[in-house]
Protein backbone atom coordinates (compact mmCIF):
# COMPACT_ATOMS: atom_id res chain seq x y z
CA UNK A 1 0.00 0.00 0.00
CA UNK A 2 0.85 3.38 -0.73
CA UNK A 3 1.92 5.66 1.79
CA UNK A 4 0.11 8.88 1.50
CA UNK A 5 1.24 10.35 5.13
CA UNK A 6 4.33 10.45 7.00
CA UNK A 7 4.76 12.01 10.16
CA UNK A 8 7.71 12.07 12.54
CA UNK A 9 10.00 14.55 15.56
CA UNK A 10 10.35 18.13 14.27
CA UNK A 11 13.64 18.06 12.90
CA UNK A 12 16.66 20.44 13.17
CA UNK A 13 18.80 22.42 10.68
CA UNK A 14 22.62 22.44 11.88
CA UNK A 15 23.77 24.83 8.97
CA UNK A 16 21.43 27.42 7.75
CA UNK A 17 22.46 31.01 6.46
CA UNK A 18 19.18 33.26 7.27
CA UNK A 19 21.23 36.64 6.27
CA UNK A 20 20.40 39.91 7.83
CA UNK A 21 17.61 43.12 7.29
CA UNK A 22 14.94 42.83 4.78
CA UNK A 23 16.49 39.42 3.24
CA UNK A 24 16.21 37.56 7.16
CA UNK A 25 12.35 38.53 6.98
CA UNK A 26 11.90 36.85 3.53
CA UNK A 27 13.70 33.78 4.20
CA UNK A 28 12.91 33.09 8.19
CA UNK A 29 9.26 31.87 7.96
CA UNK A 30 10.86 28.98 5.45
CA UNK A 31 13.09 27.35 8.36
CA UNK A 32 10.88 28.64 11.08
CA UNK A 33 7.92 26.46 10.37
CA UNK A 34 9.52 23.13 9.38
CA UNK A 35 12.24 23.16 11.74
CA UNK A 36 12.61 23.29 15.74
CA UNK A 37 15.94 24.69 15.66
CA UNK A 38 18.68 25.88 13.38
CA UNK A 39 22.35 26.57 13.73
CA UNK A 40 22.67 29.87 11.89
CA UNK A 41 25.71 31.12 10.23
CA UNK A 42 27.51 33.70 11.16
CA UNK A 43 29.41 34.96 7.86
CA UNK A 44 26.52 37.90 7.74
CA UNK A 45 27.10 41.22 6.78
CA UNK A 46 28.06 42.72 9.14
CA UNK A 47 29.76 39.35 10.46
CA UNK A 48 29.40 38.13 14.18
CA UNK A 49 32.71 37.83 15.60
CA UNK A 50 32.42 38.43 19.50
CA UNK A 51 30.26 38.03 22.03
CA UNK A 52 28.12 40.44 21.69
CA UNK A 53 27.27 39.99 18.00
CA UNK A 54 25.68 36.87 18.43
CA UNK A 55 23.56 38.51 20.68
CA UNK A 56 22.28 41.48 18.60
CA UNK A 57 21.63 39.34 15.64
CA UNK A 58 19.59 37.05 18.29
CA UNK A 59 17.59 40.16 19.05
CA UNK A 60 17.15 40.77 15.44
CA UNK A 61 15.90 37.18 14.43
CA UNK A 62 13.79 36.85 17.58
CA UNK A 63 12.09 40.18 16.48
CA UNK A 64 10.91 38.65 12.85
CA UNK A 65 10.03 35.42 14.61
CA UNK A 66 7.92 37.02 16.64
CA UNK A 67 6.13 39.14 14.71
CA UNK A 68 5.71 36.42 12.09
CA UNK A 69 4.54 33.88 14.93
CA UNK A 70 6.81 31.10 15.02
CA UNK A 71 7.27 30.62 18.73
CA UNK A 72 8.73 27.27 18.82
CA UNK A 73 12.03 28.05 16.50
CA UNK A 74 14.93 28.58 18.15
CA UNK A 75 18.25 29.76 16.57
CA UNK A 76 21.75 28.47 17.85
CA UNK A 77 24.23 31.17 17.67
CA UNK A 78 27.34 30.97 16.35
CA UNK A 79 30.27 32.99 15.60
CA UNK A 80 33.08 33.30 13.08
CA UNK A 81 36.03 32.53 13.94
CA UNK A 82 39.33 34.60 12.05
CA UNK A 83 42.86 35.08 13.00
CA UNK A 84 42.17 37.99 15.12
CA UNK A 85 40.15 35.69 17.59
CA UNK A 86 41.41 35.03 20.80
CA UNK A 87 40.65 32.65 23.59
CA UNK A 88 39.09 35.37 25.61
CA UNK A 89 36.64 36.39 22.83
CA UNK A 90 35.72 32.46 22.65
CA UNK A 91 35.85 32.41 26.90
CA UNK A 92 32.98 35.54 26.52
CA UNK A 93 31.25 33.54 23.44
CA UNK A 94 30.71 30.83 25.69
CA UNK A 95 29.19 32.48 29.17
CA UNK A 96 26.74 34.38 26.42
CA UNK A 97 25.49 30.75 25.37
CA UNK A 98 27.14 30.19 21.66
CA UNK A 99 27.09 27.28 20.57
CA UNK A 100 29.67 26.88 18.14
CA UNK A 101 32.69 28.35 16.64
CA UNK A 102 33.05 28.55 12.64
CA UNK A 103 35.78 28.99 10.57
CA UNK A 104 35.81 29.45 6.71
CA UNK A 105 39.39 29.06 5.15
CA UNK A 106 40.35 32.76 3.71
CA UNK A 107 38.03 33.23 0.42
CA UNK A 108 36.47 29.78 -0.45
CA UNK A 109 32.64 30.99 0.03
CA UNK A 110 30.40 33.86 0.47
CA UNK A 111 32.21 36.46 2.93
CA UNK A 112 34.94 34.98 3.71
CA UNK A 113 37.68 37.55 2.78
CA UNK A 114 38.32 37.49 6.51
CA UNK A 115 38.85 33.95 6.39
CA UNK A 116 41.44 31.71 7.67
CA UNK A 117 44.83 31.57 5.93
CA UNK A 118 47.67 29.95 8.35
CA UNK A 119 45.63 27.78 11.18
CA UNK A 120 48.53 27.63 13.52
CA UNK A 121 47.02 30.94 14.33
CA UNK A 122 44.66 30.17 16.03
CA UNK A 123 45.62 27.16 17.68
CA UNK A 124 44.79 28.45 21.58
CA UNK A 125 41.57 29.53 20.32
CA UNK A 126 40.71 25.40 19.18
CA UNK A 127 42.51 24.70 22.30
CA UNK A 128 40.28 27.64 24.59
CA UNK A 129 37.09 25.73 22.14
CA UNK A 130 37.66 22.17 23.29
CA UNK A 131 37.96 23.32 27.27
CA UNK A 132 34.68 25.52 26.95
CA UNK A 133 32.77 22.80 25.03
CA UNK A 134 32.70 25.27 22.00
CA UNK A 135 32.26 23.07 19.23
CA UNK A 136 34.28 23.58 16.18
CA UNK A 137 32.49 24.09 12.77
CA UNK A 138 34.52 23.47 9.09
CA UNK A 139 33.89 24.78 5.72
CA UNK A 140 36.33 22.20 4.64
CA UNK A 141 37.94 23.36 1.30
CA UNK A 142 41.44 24.38 0.80
CA UNK A 143 41.74 27.68 -0.75
CA UNK A 144 43.73 28.42 -4.01
CA UNK A 145 43.15 24.93 -4.96
CA UNK A 146 41.44 23.13 -7.92
CA UNK A 147 37.42 23.17 -7.30
CA UNK A 148 36.82 19.86 -7.48
CA UNK A 149 39.66 19.05 -5.00
CA UNK A 150 39.75 21.40 -2.49
CA UNK A 151 37.48 19.44 0.25
CA UNK A 152 39.84 16.66 -0.68
CA UNK A 153 43.00 18.73 0.17
CA UNK A 154 41.57 20.09 3.17
CA UNK A 155 41.60 17.18 5.09
CA UNK A 156 45.21 17.30 6.38
CA UNK A 157 43.69 20.39 7.92
CA UNK A 158 40.98 18.65 9.68
CA UNK A 159 43.67 15.29 10.76
CA UNK A 160 45.91 18.02 11.89
CA UNK A 161 43.48 19.86 14.48
CA UNK A 162 41.49 16.67 15.42
CA UNK A 163 44.97 14.78 16.57
CA UNK A 164 45.71 18.06 18.23
CA UNK A 165 42.50 18.56 19.82
CA UNK A 166 41.18 15.05 20.38
CA UNK A 167 38.16 15.83 22.43
CA UNK A 168 37.21 19.29 20.48
CA UNK A 169 33.79 18.31 18.87
CA UNK A 170 34.60 19.17 15.13
CA UNK A 171 31.83 19.26 12.89
CA UNK A 172 32.53 18.93 8.94
CA UNK A 173 29.87 20.88 7.25
CA UNK A 174 28.07 20.39 4.08
CA UNK A 175 30.30 17.54 2.87
CA UNK A 176 30.88 16.84 -1.25
CA UNK A 177 33.30 13.72 -1.27
CA UNK A 178 33.25 9.93 -0.63
CA UNK A 179 36.98 10.84 0.63
CA UNK A 180 35.40 13.16 3.18
CA UNK A 181 32.64 10.35 4.43
CA UNK A 182 35.33 8.01 5.21
CA UNK A 183 37.40 10.55 7.62
CA UNK A 184 34.55 11.13 9.58
CA UNK A 185 33.96 7.93 9.35
CA UNK A 186 37.20 7.23 11.20
CA UNK A 187 38.27 10.03 13.26
CA UNK A 188 36.78 10.91 17.20
CA UNK A 189 34.80 13.35 18.18
CA UNK A 190 34.08 14.52 14.00
CA UNK A 191 30.77 14.31 12.79
CA UNK A 192 29.42 16.09 9.21
CA UNK A 193 26.76 17.67 8.09
CA UNK A 194 24.99 16.17 4.67
CA UNK A 195 22.61 18.76 2.82
CA UNK A 196 19.48 18.00 0.97
CA UNK A 197 20.83 19.31 -2.77
CA UNK A 198 24.07 17.55 -2.34
CA UNK A 199 22.18 14.00 -2.14
CA UNK A 200 20.46 15.31 -5.13
CA UNK A 201 22.76 16.85 -7.47
CA UNK A 202 26.31 16.50 -9.63
CA UNK A 203 28.36 18.70 -10.99
CA UNK A 204 26.47 17.74 -14.33
CA UNK A 205 23.15 19.65 -12.69
CA UNK A 206 25.59 22.76 -12.63
CA UNK A 207 27.32 22.94 -16.01
CA UNK A 208 26.99 19.71 -18.25
CA UNK A 209 24.24 21.03 -20.32
CA UNK A 210 23.48 24.51 -19.61
CA UNK A 211 24.52 26.92 -16.72
CA UNK A 212 22.36 26.29 -13.84
CA UNK A 213 23.11 29.42 -11.47
CA UNK A 214 20.78 28.16 -8.72
CA UNK A 215 22.21 24.48 -8.36
CA UNK A 216 25.67 26.44 -7.98
CA UNK A 217 27.13 26.21 -4.19
CA UNK A 218 30.29 25.51 -2.23
CA UNK A 219 31.46 23.38 -2.53
CA UNK A 220 29.93 22.78 -5.40
CA UNK A 221 28.93 19.69 -6.37
CA UNK A 222 30.87 16.63 -7.14
CA UNK A 223 31.02 13.11 -9.05
CA UNK A 224 28.05 10.55 -9.37
CA UNK A 225 29.97 8.10 -7.24
CA UNK A 226 30.68 11.17 -4.53
CA UNK A 227 26.40 11.94 -4.83
CA UNK A 228 25.76 7.72 -4.35
CA UNK A 229 28.38 7.88 -1.04
CA UNK A 230 26.79 11.05 0.31
CA UNK A 231 23.25 8.68 -0.02
CA UNK A 232 24.26 5.82 1.15
CA UNK A 233 25.85 7.36 4.48
CA UNK A 234 22.64 9.33 5.18
CA UNK A 235 20.32 6.41 4.99
CA UNK A 236 22.50 4.13 6.74
CA UNK A 237 21.84 5.46 10.57
CA UNK A 238 24.97 6.37 11.07
CA UNK A 239 24.94 9.12 13.60
CA UNK A 240 27.96 10.72 12.71
CA UNK A 241 25.99 12.25 9.85
CA UNK A 242 22.81 14.38 9.59
CA UNK A 243 21.21 17.02 8.12
CA UNK A 244 22.58 20.73 7.76
CA UNK A 245 20.63 22.60 4.66
CA UNK A 246 23.41 25.16 4.27
CA UNK A 247 20.17 27.04 2.63
CA UNK A 248 21.70 30.28 1.48
CA UNK A 249 19.53 32.43 -0.46
CA UNK A 250 20.62 35.14 -2.82
CA UNK A 251 18.19 37.55 -4.80
CA UNK A 252 17.59 36.31 -8.01
CA UNK A 253 19.92 39.23 -9.39
CA UNK A 254 23.03 38.24 -7.74
CA UNK A 255 22.85 34.44 -9.33
CA UNK A 256 22.06 34.99 -12.73
CA UNK A 257 24.73 37.22 -13.91
CA UNK A 258 28.70 37.56 -14.73
CA UNK A 259 29.75 36.34 -11.71
CA UNK A 260 27.01 35.17 -9.81
CA UNK A 261 27.08 34.13 -5.84
CA UNK A 262 27.41 30.81 -4.58
CA UNK A 263 24.28 29.28 -2.49
CA UNK A 264 21.02 27.15 -2.71
CA UNK A 265 18.15 28.31 -1.28
CA UNK A 266 17.05 25.21 -0.56
CA UNK A 267 14.49 25.90 3.08
CA UNK A 268 11.52 26.38 1.38
CA UNK A 269 11.82 21.76 -0.24
CA UNK A 270 14.07 20.84 1.96
CA UNK A 271 12.05 18.55 4.12
CA UNK A 272 9.42 17.26 1.42
CA UNK A 273 12.82 16.90 -0.69
CA UNK A 274 14.60 14.57 2.14
CA UNK A 275 11.19 12.80 2.65
CA UNK A 276 11.03 11.84 -1.31
CA UNK A 277 14.87 11.17 -1.24
CA UNK A 278 14.70 8.73 1.42
CA UNK A 279 11.32 7.72 0.26
CA UNK A 280 12.80 6.65 -3.27
CA UNK A 281 15.89 4.43 -1.25
CA UNK A 282 13.68 2.93 0.90
CA UNK A 283 14.97 4.28 3.83
CA UNK A 284 11.90 6.53 5.32
CA UNK A 285 12.84 4.80 8.81
CA UNK A 286 16.40 6.33 8.82
CA UNK A 287 15.31 10.18 8.19
CA UNK A 288 14.11 10.90 11.90
CA UNK A 289 17.10 10.20 13.33
CA UNK A 290 18.73 11.87 10.39
CA UNK A 291 16.79 15.46 10.86
CA UNK A 292 15.94 15.18 14.13
CA UNK A 293 18.37 12.77 16.76
CA UNK A 294 21.79 12.45 15.54
CA UNK A 295 22.72 16.18 15.43
CA UNK A 296 21.13 17.11 18.76
CA UNK A 297 22.91 14.30 20.27
CA UNK A 298 26.16 15.25 19.11
CA UNK A 299 25.31 18.75 20.02
CA UNK A 300 24.19 17.67 23.37
CA UNK A 301 20.86 19.01 22.80
CA UNK A 302 17.53 18.04 24.00
CA UNK A 303 15.45 16.23 21.24
CA UNK A 304 12.32 18.47 19.92
CA UNK A 305 8.92 17.14 21.19
CA UNK A 306 6.90 18.77 18.82
CA UNK A 307 6.13 16.68 15.35
CA UNK A 308 5.58 17.51 11.57
CA UNK A 309 3.31 15.87 9.44
CA UNK A 310 3.56 15.55 5.40
CA UNK A 311 1.35 14.85 2.92
CA UNK A 312 1.85 12.81 -0.50
CA UNK A 313 0.51 15.74 -2.90
CA UNK A 314 2.23 16.62 -6.14
CA UNK A 315 2.85 20.27 -6.09
CA UNK A 316 5.20 22.72 -8.59
CA UNK A 317 7.64 24.94 -6.34
CA UNK A 318 6.73 28.27 -7.12
CA UNK A 319 9.76 29.80 -9.84
CA UNK A 320 10.42 32.59 -7.11
CA UNK A 321 10.03 33.94 -3.65
CA UNK A 322 9.73 37.37 -3.38
CA UNK A 323 12.37 37.62 -5.78
CA UNK A 324 14.59 34.64 -4.54
CA UNK A 325 14.78 31.85 -6.75
CA UNK A 326 14.16 28.49 -4.89
CA UNK A 327 16.07 25.05 -5.19
CA UNK A 328 14.09 23.24 -7.93
CA UNK A 329 11.90 26.62 -8.87
CA UNK A 330 9.49 24.82 -11.96
CA UNK A 331 9.85 21.02 -10.61
CA UNK A 332 7.45 18.85 -8.95
CA UNK A 333 7.75 17.50 -5.58
CA UNK A 334 5.36 14.53 -4.37
CA UNK A 335 5.55 15.77 -0.15
CA UNK A 336 4.09 19.09 0.79
CA UNK A 337 4.13 19.97 5.01
CA UNK A 338 0.49 19.22 6.22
Amino acid sequence: MELKEFSMRIGDDFHCHLRRGDMLGKVLPFTASMFGRAVVMPNTEPPILDRFDPHLYYKEIHQYKRNQSYSGFSPIMTIQINESTSPSMIEGASLEGVAAGKVYPIGVTTNSANGVRDFGKISEVFKRMQETGMLLLLHGEKPDTFCLHREKEFLNTLLKINKEFPELKIVLEHITTRVAVWAVKELKNVAATITAHHLLLTLDDVVGDLLSPHNFCKPIAKSPKDRLALLEVATSGNPKFFFGSDSAPHLKERKECSSGCAGIFSAPVAVPLLVEIFEKADRLDKLENFVSTFGAVFYDLPLNKDKITLVKKDWIVPESYDGIVPFLSGKKLSWQVK
